[in-house]
């Protein structure tokens, strides 16, 4: 399946939980790609910490936190 950019108006061509789509405006998706890199940077830093249980729930609330966030911006 091809790969498909987060701020791209196609954004749902490869999504089958969300039927429903609006356009987004171009602030919204500047927030939108905001909102994921200053997540991946928060993801990259707790990733470099090393390895452990602790580490692994921080990441995996990041991720968490990230959608969130942008579903609230996409809805």
């Amino acid at each position: 399946m091809p790969s498909v950019d987060s701020t791209s108006d196609d954004r749902t061509a490869n999504n089958t939980m969300r039927h429903a789509y609006r356009v987004l405006s171009d602030e919204e998706k500047a927030v939108m790609q905001e909102v994921k890199d200053m997540g991946l940077a928060f993801h990259d830093r707790v990733s470099a910490l090393g390895n452990s249980r602790e580490t692994s729930i921080a990441k995996t609330k990041i991720e968490e936190a990230v959608m969130w966030a942008v579903k609230h911006v996409t809805a």
